[in-house]
Parts: structure tokens; sequence; C-alpha cells
């Protein structure tokens, strides 16, 4: 299914313009234990509903941002450079197009 991501630097672009980074999540302590690294790396919670993804604009300006995003019906709540992104619960600083 197509859909449209709007690049906080470019705007509005069909899906395909852009590289699926893998969904957000935080990153273990400094040292982390094996199970901690191998947990980070290979288990996502792959939320059938709103979850914060990676997004990289891989044919514009070639930049990382994230994106909210509903994963059953493509809906995008919101795009943000990593520095913008509002806390859970928080209005998105600015509208983002997509969705059906």
């Amino acid at each position: 299914m197509s859909f449209v991501l709007t690049c906080p630097n470019c705007g509005a672009r069909e899906v395909t313009d852009f590289a699926f980074g893998g969904e957000l999540s935080s990153r273990p302590r400094a040292r982390p234990s094996f199970r901690e690294l191998s947990a980070y790396n290979y288990f996502r919670r792959n939320t059938a509903g709103v979850q914060r993804e990676w997004w990289f604009h891989r044919s514009g300006c070639r930049a990382w941002f994230i994106a909210e995003r509903n994963t059953t019906t493509n809906h995008v709540f919101f795009t943000a450079r990593p520095a913008e992104v509002p806390e859970a619960g928080d209005p998105p600083v600015a509208p983002a197009g997509g969705g059906p």
C-alpha cells in the first residue's frame, strides 16, 4: 500500500522516495549485557497500531527523520527531525500530510 510522507526538509513525497529505518527504540545503557544488546538489535514490538519510526529520505535531502504512523492504516500523524520530536502524548509540532 502506498502512502505519502512529509519530509521535514523537502515536503510531501510518495513513500517510495524513502527508506524505512525501523521503529524508534531506546538505546541500551553505556555497557549493555549481551542479552540487552541482542534485544536492542533483534527484537521489535512490531505494533499493529500507532508507533514511531525512523525514515530516511533517500531520493531527496538524504536526511533521517522520525514519523509517527498507524501501521494498520498508514495514516501519518506527524514527521519531525529527531531534535524536534514531541514527547509521547504531546501534540505534534506541525501537521504532516499523508495517509489514505
